[in-house]
C-alpha cells in the first residue's frame, strides 16, 4: 500500500512539474532577461497603468495568457518595492463585452474626485482604452474607447466603473492609450489621447466626465506611422518648469519600426505648444517602444518602455516567453547649444545588483584587448562602463567561439553611435533583423563616457551621461562570453569600471 502511495506521488510531482515548468527552470531559460522584467510566460508588449502608491511600484503590461504571440489583451501585474526586482501578480484586467484591454495608464485619486474610493480613502484608479474587436471587424469608426476600473485595496483587485466608457469616441479610427496626470493650476485631470496622426488633450474634474481641449501634432514631427502611447509631464529646468511631451509612433523610428520621438514646450492646462519642432529620440535603438513614465512619483520621472519592435516582435525565437521591458530610467533635462533634450539613464536603484565592481585607469587599447585581461572573468549580465579624454573610432564587440557577434561603439567621422547585429546570432526570423543600426553624438567636445547595460539577449547604450540611448535586443546560438575592445587608433580610456549583475529572479 506505501509503494501503491509513494508511486501515485511521484507520479503527481511529475506532472505539476511539466505542467508548470520545474522551478528552478523558470526565469533561467535560454535568452531570457536576468535584469529585466518579463512574465513568467506568455506574451507580454505595452507597459501600462504605471503608479506608485505607499512603497510600492505597480506596472500593468499589455498581456495574453493563452499564447506566445499577441491576441486578446489583458492588463498583466507586477509589482516592486525598488524597481529592480517584480514580483508577478494576478491578472488585473480580463476582455469584457466592450472589448479587449488595450493600453492605459494609472492615478492616485488623492481627493477621491471621483467618489470611488470607499470610508474617505483614495483609490487607485486605470483609465484604459476598450478595444471592440466586433468593431473593428465591420470597419466601424469607433471601435476605441475610454474606460476605468479602480481598486479600494491598494492596487490588489480592481473592479470596472459600471458606466463605461467614460469617453466615447467620436469617430476617429486610432483612439486610445490614455495617458492622465492631475495638473494642479487648473485643479483638472488631464488626458493626453493617442488619436491616430496627432494627440488630443482632454480635460475632467472627477475621470467621469471629459471635456476636450486641444490638438497637437498634426504637421510635427515623425509621421511614418500611427502616434501611439503618449505621456505629457513636467521636468524641472534650474527652477523653471519645461513641459515633455512623448509620442511612441509605429513604424517610422529611425531605425526601422517602432520608436519613442519627444516634444519639449509647454501647458497651460489647455494647449501644449513646442519650442522646437526638430523630431528628437528617446531611444535611437529599434527596441525601445511604448514608452510612459509612472506617476506619483514626486520630482523623479521614471521612465520604462518595451524591449521590441513589431517588425519581428511576434516571432522572436523565444519559447515559453515573448518579450520584455528595458532597464527603468530616469528622465532629467540638458541644455545643449540652443537646445533643451532630455537625458535618460538606468535608474539608481540598479546598484542595488551590482557585484565585484572592478575599476581599472589609463588603459591602452592599442587595436584589441580581451576584457578578461583587465577585469578577470567576464560574466552576464554585466555593466561596463568607459570614459576618455580622446575619442576615437572604437568599438566593444561581444562574441563566443562560434563566431557571432555583436559590435557597439563609434564612428569618429560620422559622430555616430553605432550597434551592429549582422553577426550576433539567430536573425532569420525577420529580414529588417540583422542591421547595423547608428545614433547621433550631441556634442562636440573630445572627452566621452558610454554605460553598457548588457543582459543575457539584450544591450542598452548610454552616452555622454544619457544624451545618446540606443536598446538592442539578440539571440546568439551559444551565449556570449566574451567581451572585446577594438580601436582603429592607439585609444587611452581613462577609467574602466566593470561589474557583474545579480540575477533579480531567485
Amino acid at each position: 500500500m506505501k509503494r501503491i502511495s509513494l508511486i501515485f506521488l511521484t507520479a503527481f510531482i511529475n506532472i505539476l512539474f511539466a505542467s508548470t515548468g520545474r522551478a528552478q527552470d523558470v526565469y533561467h531559460e535560454m535568452y531570457r532577461p536576468q535584469i529585466h522584467f518579463s512574465p513568467k510566460e506568455k506574451w507580454v508588449n505595452d507597459p501600462n497603468g504605471m503608479v506608485y502608491y505607499k512603497g510600492v511600484y505597480h506596472l500593468f503590461f499589455q498581456y495574453y495568457p493563452d499564447s506566445t504571440v499577441w491576441g486578446p489583451m489583458h492588463w498583466g501585474h507586477a509589482t516592486s518595492t525598488d524597481l529592480i526586482h517584480w514580483k508577478q501578480q494576478p491578472i488585473a484586467l480580463y476582455p469584457d463585452s466592450l472589448g479587449y484591454i488595450f493600453s492605459g495608464s494609472a492615478v492616485v485619486d488623492k481627493s477621491n474626485t471621483s467618489g470611488l474610493g470607499q470610508n474617505g480613502h483614495a483609490p487607485l484608479i486605470a483609465i484604459f482604452t476598450s478595444h471592440d474587436p466586433i468593431g473593428e471587424k465591420a470597419h466601424r469608426n469607433n471601435y476605441q474607447n475610454q474606460s476605468i476600473a479602480y481598486s479600494n485595496d491598494d492596487g490588489k483587485t480592481w473592479k470596472k466603473y459600471n458606466h463605461n466608457p467614460v469617453l466615447k469616441n467620436p469617430g476617429i479610427t486610432d483612439f486610445r492609450d490614455p495617458k492622465v496626470m492631475w495638473y494642479e493650476p487648473g485643479k483638472k485631470w488631464i488626458m493626453t489621447l493617442a488619436t491616430k496622426d496627432r494627440v488630443t488633450f482632454y480635460s475632467s474634474p472627477d475621470l467621469l466626465n471629459w471635456k476636450k481641449e486641444s490638438e497637437f501634432g498634426e504637421h510635427i514631427g515623425a509621421h511614418g506611422g500611427v502616434w501611439e502611447c503618449p505621456d505629457l509631464f513636467a521636468l524641472d529646468d534650474n527652477g523653471k518648469t519645461v513641459w515633455i511631451l512623448i509620442v511612441n509612433i509605429n513604424p517610422g523610428a529611425p531605425n526601422l519600426g517602432s520608436g519613442a520621438q519627444y516634444f519639449v514646450g509647454s501647458f497651460d492646462g489647455n494647449k501644449f505648444t513646442t519650442s522646437n519642432n526638430n523630431t528628437k529620440w528617446l531611444d535611437y535603438g529599434p527596441d525601445d517602444y511604448a514608452g510612459i513614465t509612472w506617476s506619483n512619483t514626486g520630482s523623479r520621472k521614471i521612465f520604462l518602455g518595451w524591449m521590441s519592435n513589431w517588425l519581428y516582435a511576434n516571432v522572436v525565437p523565444t519559447v515559453r516567453w515573448r518579450n520584455a521591458m528595458t532597464i527603468p530610467r530616469e528622465l532629467k533635462l540638458r541644455h545643449v547649444g540652443k537646445d533643451i533634450l532630455v537625458v535618460s539613464e538606468p535608474v539608481k536603484e540598479l546598484n542595488i545588483i551590482q557585484q565585484h565592481p572592478i575599476t581599472v585607469s589609463n588603459i591602452v587599447v592599442d587595436k584589441n584587448l580581451d576584457l578578461h585581461q583587465k577585469t578577470g572573468a567576464v560574466k552576464f549580465p554585466c555593466r561596463l562602463n568607459l570614459s576618455m579624454d580622446t575619442v576615437e573610432d572604437f568599438s566593444v564587440v561581444l562574441s563566443n567561439d562560434m563566431g557571432e557577434q555583436l559590435m557597439i561603439g563609434y564612428n569618429k567621422s560620422d559622430t555616430q553611435f553605432f550597434i551592429d547585429r549582422t553577426k550576433s546570432g539567430k536573425r532569420s526570423f525577420q529580414k529588417d533583423f540583422a542591421a547595423r543600426d547608428v545614433a547621433p553624438r550631441f556634442i562636440k567636445n573630445n572627452g566621452m563616457n558610454l554605460s553598457l547595460i548588457i543582459d543575457v539577449s539584450s544591450v542598452e547604450l548610454f552616452a555622454d551621461d544619457g544624451l545618446t540611448v540606443m536598446t538592442e535586443i539578440f539571440f546568439p546560438s551559444k551565449s556570449y562570453d566574451k567581451i572585446t575592445l577594438h580601436a582603429k587608433e592607439k585609444l587611452i580610456i581613462k577609467k574602466l569600471s566593470y561589474a557583474n549583475l545579480q540575477s533579480i529572479w531567485k
